[in-house]
Order: structure tokens, then sequence, then C-alpha cells
């Protein structure tokens, strides 16, 4: 079976079968699409016919059928109820294949051929629908074409218009590539037929190959200009055609997906390279930026006071690639800060957002033509909310707010809504196939069909009265059925009675039904009308979505100011919320935190329960803290927690601190875990040190660096050498980073304090105590200066609930090791440990030997009365 490509044999017979006229539509428009899954619509169904109903039956989980096609004999097929399409059209798409959509372009009628035509092309980048795009996500189409060590970038949201261009460094191999990819949320990719997919692509990237000619620089170039982008060069001399060839090549892949893509709809900007932080796959996951490891919430989720999908959106992005530049750190933050100080602002700003709809993906679909009714009333109300929010803004100083105020007054809003509210009813419908829509009074010829429809009505409903008055014959009625339509019905008893102008439709035992020209006539008005009718609305709709259309411009620009002061009121709400401060962000290579604390945890354990703690050096004399501790006290929790501050600040969000400042960070680099990828043959240690050998070579000096048990996936001679090398290389490397948070169980590495003096040893504070004659340790998750002098890693194996003779076995091997000496079996006599254990009671020891299997209920029984009794002899 071939999945997608040509016409199959059975195909060509069907083309050729004179017989079958809706299959030739159908394989005729498999043929312009022959890399696409075909849904056919016929009647209420969108059929799925030969080698395509093979390949979709099962991923649909629908059942497959066959039907005899004239000379083609039996075809396979299968099929989907056609209100249904987005739910099956999506498990194709996840499935990884193309969908094309042949529709009823007429409605049909009795003995004609339906036209049809592919009026959509469904891929993972080209979705507009709400039905297959998530409100707070964005999905775009990015093509990429290298040359050399420059890669062009065009990354497209063909449902608001919004593209990015760019040219990353280090050619289709760097892995800077794949961390933009991530970062931008590429659904679809686009490549040269001869190109390689690029190293880090996410597993959820659909690709795509084009011809190298559809990368034309020249046709890039033309749109662009004509999108108003600006031109001036901000990429590595001569690099800007590549980012121009991969515009024209997006453009035309999602043209060819039947959507209009026009310049005046684009709103092009250019990427400046070194303006925001590329985050690794490893920290991204660390960090818990936009998915949860556990059960809580992610970053984001954390954060987010949005009221607007754009905005949560444009908060998305925003985390996603934290800024790196010191002058629009300190913008963001001073909008961010106005917010958060004045609670009436902010109030009122999000009084007015409460009621915006996604301007974005609305007035992207009204280029798209598949607006409905309810969003083009979505859109005016929008609108309308402009004024308040342009009026509560009126005060404010930030200047980032100032010029959103300006965006949002140039915005065409009064007379776009005004033309909207004349035009449609209250509360439109949410699709136009319902009808109804369009106001009385806006469009004549409308008013005047359903005129005629209501006359007639009026008709109808009076005739039997009428008739009956008018022929004497008081058993007359007027009935309507849907093979003869409207029948005027005489029993046979009155038969003498019946006018000459009554014409015979129908006879039925013991009564005759009849028609008259003039009920034909007001039939005719009344079943027509009703068609007519939408036809006529639809037009009125068409109409109102090409006046939005071509106000695009400026609604984009809006929209954007829209998602802008969305994200930076919600980062205020969410900052006075959760007791957050404003860091002070400068041009050092210092880091001081005061009263840190981790906003994840924070959040699970409930407000005043997290131990905060301080961390500071100046990047200069103090710039490695080396942290030693045991399993559980909170030494990954305080690695990530400083890292998360960070971030946070660069976003221009407040941050989890009694107070905070830092030199600007720009990379984040995080190797915290323990993850494989077996798949590949890669090893726990295999995947840790190609990670490290990762960020020993992307790091600088002005990154953060959370590294977490380094060298665990070894001997532990191999893994402390390793990590002891690589400190010594971050310490004595005068371009290493200056911030490096670096935590460890082999305490032993505590005496590179007195080889290296820019390194700090710190420890997690634990408290051991005696209860019972067993040494316990409490974590207090306090970080104070000073090493561990052993890792507790047995305790902590206690707490854990090891079988004893492991525990005992484990504390007699380390005191062996710890002093040199050969181990005595654990029956040799009595042993010193190192780590005193309570001996076991009586009761525990029965209890590890019983044979539950074996047992009845009531023996079960027997056995806890006994040790209850032996309890209160005890006490």
């Amino acid at each position: 079976m071939t999945l997608l490509g040509a016409a199959s044999p059975i195909a060509e017979v069907a083309l050729n079968s004179p017989d079958t006229p809706a299959v030739r539509q159908y394989w005729s428009a498999k043929r312009a699409h022959p890399d696409c899954l075909v849904l056919f619509r016929m009647g209420d169904f969108f059929e799925i016919f030969g080698d395509d109903a093979q390949l979709a039956a099962p991923i649909l989980g629908v059942a497959l059928t066959s039907r005899p096609f004239g000379r083609a004999g039996r075809i396979p097929m299968c099929g989907v109820p056609h209100h249904s399409l987005a739910g099956y059209a999506r498990k194709l798409l996840d499935a990884g294949v193309k969908v094309a959509v042949c529709d009823q372009t007429e409605v049909a009628q009795p003995g004609k051929l339906v036209a049809r035509r592919v009026v959509r092309v469904l891929t993972a980048g080209t979705l507009i629908e709400d039905s297959f795009l998530a409100p707070e996500a964005t999905a775009r189409c990015v093509a990429l074409l290298a040359s050399g060590d420059q890669v062009g970038l065009a990354a497209l949201d063909v449902s608001s218009g919004s593209c990015q261009l760019g040219v990353i460094a280090g050619g289709m191999t760097s892995p800077r590539v794949g961390y933009l990819l991530t970062a931008l949320d590429a659904a679809e990719l686009i490549l040269a037929v001869d190109s390689p997919p690029p190293i880090g692509l996410p597993q959820t990237t659909a690709i795509a190959h084009r011809a190298a000619s559809t990368f034309d620089s020249e046709r890039g170039y033309s749109l662009a200009k004509s999108a108003g982008a600006d031109l001036d060069e901000p990429t590595p001399a001569g690099s800007q055609e590549l980012a121009l060839a991969a515009l024209a090549a997006v453009v035309d892949y999602c043209q060819e997906a039947e959507l209009a893509i026009s310049p005046a709809f684009l709103r092009i900007s250019w990427r400046i390279p070194g303006a925001t932080m590329n985050l690794d796959p490893s920290t991204r996951r660390n960090l818990e930026l936009t998915e949860s490891i556990g059960s809580g919430p992610s970053l984001f989720r954390l954060i987010n006071g949005t009221l607007t999908p754009l905005g949560a959106r444009r908060l998305r992005a925003w985390l996603q690639e934290p800024l790196t530049l010191l002058p629009t750190i300190v913008a963001r933050q001073s909008a961010v800060a106005e917010l958060a100080q004045s609670g009436a602002l902010r109030e009122a700003v999000r009084a007015a957002l409460r009621s915006c709809r996604d301007l974005e993906r609305l007035a992207g679909r009204c280029v798209h033509g598949v607006a409905t009714p309810r969003d083009l009333g979505g859109l005016a109300e929008t609108l309308e909310r402009f004024p308040e929010m342009i009026a509560a803004l009126a005060p404010a100083g930030a200047d980032a707010l100032r010029s959103l105020v300006a965006e949002l007054a140039a915005a065409p809003g009064e007379e776009l809504s005004s033309l909207i509210r004349r035009a449609l009813v209250d509360d439109p419908p949410a699709q136009a196939r319902a009808g109804g829509f369009i106001r009385e009074g806006f469009d004549a010829e409308l008013d005047e069909i359903r005129q005629a429809s209501s006359g007639a009505r009026e008709y109808l409903s009076k005739l039997e009265e009428t008739e009956r008055e008018r022929t004497g014959i008081k058993s007359l009625k007027v009935g309507y059925n849907r093979v003869f339509g409207y029948y005027i019905e005489i029993r046979n008893t009155a038969r003498e009675a019946i006018p000459p102008n009554y014409l015979r439709r129908q006879t039925l035992v013991g009564a005759e039904r009849f028609v008259t020209p003039e009920l034909r006539e007001h039939e005719n008005i009344v079943l027509t009308a009703s068609q007519r009718a939408l036809l006529r609305e639809g037009y009125c709709l068409n109409s109102l979505l090409q006046v939005a259309a071509g106000q695009v411009g400026g609604l984009g620009r809006a929209a954007s100011a829209l998602a802008d002061l969305d994200a930076l009121q919600g980062l205020a709400h969410s900052g006075q919320e959760l007791g957050w401060v404003m860091p002070q962000i400068d041009d050092g290579l210092g880091l001081k935190l005061i009263g840190s604390r981790h906003p994840l945890v924070e959040s699970a354990l409930g407000a005043g329960r997290f131990v905060p703690n301080d961390a500071e050096m100046d990047g200069e004399t103090e710039r490695i803290w080396l942290l030693t501790g045991p399993n559980m006290a909170g030494k990954s929790t305080f690695l990530r927690q400083v890292a998360l501050i960070c971030l946070l600040g660069q976003v221009g969000s407040m941050v989890p601190c009694t107070s905070a400042r830092w030199g600007v960070v720009d990379r984040i680099f995080t190797r915290v875990g323990a993850q494989d990828d077996i798949a590949a043959g890669r090893s726990t240690f295999m995947v840790e040190m190609e990670e490290m050998a990762m960020i020993l070579a992307q790091s600088s000096l002005r990154s953060l660096l959370v590294l977490d048990e380094i060298g665990r996936g070894t001997s532990t001679y191999d893994g402390m050498s390793i990590a002891q090398a690589i400190l010594e290389y971050l310490h004595d490397q005068p371009e290493a980073s200056r911030r490096v948070l670096f935590a460890t169980h082999f305490h032993e590495l505590t005496q590179l304090s007195q080889t290296l003096p820019a390194l700090r040893n710190f420890r997690v504070e634990v408290v051991e105590t005696e209860l019972d004659g067993e040494m316990r340790i409490t974590f207090l998750h306090r970080i104070v200066a000073g090493g561990a002098d052993r890792s507790y890693g047995i305790n902590v194996a206690q707490l854990a609930g090891l079988p004893r003779w492991v525990l005992l076995r484990a504390a007699q091997v380390l005191a062996g090791r710890e002093s040199a000496q050969p181990l005595a079996p654990i029956g040799g006599g009595e042993m010193q440990l190192a780590l005193p254990l309570t001996p076991a009671h009586p009761v525990m020891v029965e209890l590890e030997q019983l044979q539950l299997d074996g047992m009845t209920p009531l023996e079960a029984l027997q056995k806890i009365a006994q040790w209850q009794r032996q309890a209160g002899e005890a006490t």
C-alpha cells in the first residue's frame, strides 16, 4: 500500500470510468495534491477512497469498507461526518499526514453533479481554525535556508500574520538552530529538497521539502518591502538574502495551503542577534518553563496573570526567550513596575481586557475569509474597549506603556466596529450556515427577500381559513410534506364542491390533495426564500470580512500592542499576588539574592513554609559556589531557584526574593538530574558528559551555570576526577563563566577551596539528634558557609525504609572503606557503626518473617491481637 503519492492502479481505472463522475472529481483532487490525504465531501460525510482509505481507517478508528465503481471494481473507502471534520483531521495531522479538504462549493441539486474543489490543505504549520489551535500556544511554519556557516530563517504564524526573519550563525549543524525552533514553537519546518534537518529539531515538528527554486531572495525582498518591513541590514554582511529567500519559501508553502498570505497581512520583524537567551532543551526541562515535570504547575502557569489568549501567547514567548540587552530589560521592567505599584491603573486595564477577544486571530480569520458572524461580533467588542484602555493608560509614565497607547489610538476602531454593529444582530450565531445574523435594515435586497417570505408564510397560514369560507367545505385542510410540498386536502364526501381551479396532486384512500397556481407561487417563495436569504447573508458577511481584511495592517499592530499590554499587566498582577519584588539588573558580573525562594516549590508548599536562602558572589574574587550536603536536603532546589529568579527577572517579571540584584545573564545552563537516551544508545553518563561538553563550549563570561552531581554515572574516582577537573577549568579559564553553582556528593572536593581562591564552600545545614538510641537527621534547608564532611547517604536510605540488614552492611562497608581496613562479614562479631541504629523490635522482626500469602484472614486477625497484647504488657 502506498502511503501518499501518485494515484494507484485502482485510481487510474476509476479515472477512466464514464459512470463515476464523483469519483473522477476525487481523483482529480488527488492528482493535484499527491502528497496529501484527500477528504472528499459527499452529502453529510467526507469520504476517503483507495489507498488513502487504507491508510486513514486505522488512524481515524473507522471501518474500512468498499463499493463498486464501474470498471474500477470495488474500491476501498471510509468516511467521517462533515461536522466532525476537526477532530478527525487532528488525528491525521498528529500522525504526520497532510490533509486536503475537497468540499462542495455549491448547493446540491437533484440530478446534477455538485461542484467541488480543494478549499484547504491542512498541515501542522498552516492551521488557522480555532478547533486546531490551542489558545495559549503558537504553531509556526518555519523555513530554513543554509549557506556555509549561516542559516536564514523565516518563522510565520499564519493565524496572525506575525513573521520573524533572522540569521543564525554556525550553520545547520549548530545546536542554536534547534534551540530557536523550540523557542519559536515551530510546528512545521520547510527545507530545500537537498537539505538535512537541523540538529536538535523538536520531535513534534513536521518537515516538508520544497524545490530550491522556491527559496527566491528577490521575491522575498519584494514581499518584505511591500509589507513595510525594515530592510536596513540587521544581520551579518550578505546574509540577509538567506532570510528573505526563506520568507519567499514559507509564504509560497502557506499559499499552497489555500491561505491568503498577502503583504498587507504580514507583520515582519527582524530578530536581533544576541537580544535574547538561547535556552537548551535540558534547561527548559529542568526549569519547567512551559511543561511541568511533576504534578504541579509549570512556571508559565504560575505567573500567567493574563486575561486574553493573545496576551498568554505573548507571555509564553517572552518566557521562552528572556531578554539579554539591558535597555530592553529595563524598559519592560519599568512598565511592569508601574502597573504593579498602581493598583488603580492595573485594575482599570484588567477591566478593559476582560471583554477583549483574540484580536490577533480574529483579524487573521477575516483575511483568510473564514471568520464567523460571532467572530466579527467579538472583533467589534474588542475594538470598542480601546477608548477605555487609552483613557486608563493616559497617566502612565513608562515609555513602553505610552507607546502602546499610540498603537491602540491608531487602530481602525470606531469606524469598523460601528459598521459591524450596524450589520450584525446583537447575538450573532457561531456559524454562518445558521442564518439570521444580518440585522434588519442593513441590506435592502435581504430585507425584500425576508418581506416576501413573510408575506408568503402569512398567506399560507391563512389559506385554510380562506378556502373553507370560499368553498364552503368545512373539512378542507392545508398541509405540507417533503415530497409533494404544500397541498389542499379534501375528503371524498365533499368531492362535488371542489372548485374548478384546484389541480389534483395526490389521491388518497377517502381523500384527494390539490394545489392552486397561487399556492404554488407562494410555496416557491417560501421554499426558496430561506436559501436566497442565506446566500444574501453570506454575501453581506463576505463584504464585512473584506472591509476588515482591508484594515488588517492596523488591526495587526493593535493586536500586538494588546498582547504586550496584557502580558505586562499579567506579570504585574501575578507578581503582586505572589508577593514578589522587582530585581535590579545592571551590566556587572555579580549576583546578590536575599531571601530567595523557588517559585514552584513555594507554590506547592503554601505561603510561609518555604525556607528562603541568600546567594551572593561578586563574579571576580568569588564566582564558584561548591555546595555539599545530603540528598533531599534542598541542593537541587536551591540551584534551580537561582536560575529561575535570573530568568524571571530578565523576562521582566518580579521575583521571589526579599531583594535581588545581578548583572545581565546571557545564557542559563543547567545540568540537573539523570537522563538517558536508550533508543540512541546513550547511557545516563554519556548524556551527562555530552551536556557538560556543550555547556563548556557555549558558556561565556556572563553565563549562569547550574551544575548538579557531575560525575555520578561512573565509578567514584572517575566521577570525582572529572568533577574536580571541571571545577578547575571553570576557575582558571579567563573567559569561563563568573557565576557557577556546583552541587556535589563528593564532599572530598571541598578541599579545592585551598587551591582555587575564587571557589567558596557552602553546605545544606543538617541537624543530627539521638532518639531512642538512634541517630536521626533533620534537614533545615538552609544554605550556610562551609563544606559537608560526609554525604549522609545511609541516613537517607534509612529514611527511605531500606531493610535493616542492608543498612547495617552498608555502614560496615563504609567504615571499612574510610579506614582502608579489610571488611569483615556481618556475622563476624559486633560492628561499630558510623550511624547508630536502633535494634529491631521483636514484633518488627516477626512481621518481616510472616508468610502473608499462606495466612487466612482469621489467622491474620489473631496475630494482630497477639501483638496488641504484647504492646499492652510492654507499657
